[in-house]
């Protein structure tokens, strides 16, 4: 999924994951982009069935609230550097 998205810089057509749409909401609720204490880099970018994030050395305090919230909304978190994934609750 994610490669797919990073390749063509394209979305996969379709219905959004009621999951992925009430992570992405609560995520930038919580922490706006543009906000002067936002840990993101670059946009949060949305589709389907992903949510792209990309942030700062700022972003450790927000890295549990992420953990949390995907855990929350039964997400699978990927590090693309890494290549780990993190299962919810785990």
């Amino acid at each position: 999924m994610a490669a797919r998205c990073w390749r063509s810089a394209a979305h996969a057509e379709g219905e959004v994951d009621d999951r992925i749409a009430a992570f992405y909401e609560a995520l930038v609720t919580r922490f706006p982009p543009g906000s002067p204490d936002s840990p993101w880099m670059a946009a949060v970018d949305a589709g389907i069935d992903h949510v792209n994030l990309s942030w700062s050395e700022r972003s450790a305090p927000s890295i549990e609230a992420i953990q949390d919230l995907a855990a929350e909304h039964r997400l699978v978190l990927f590090d693309p550097q890494s290549e780990d994934a993190y299962l919810p609750g785990q």
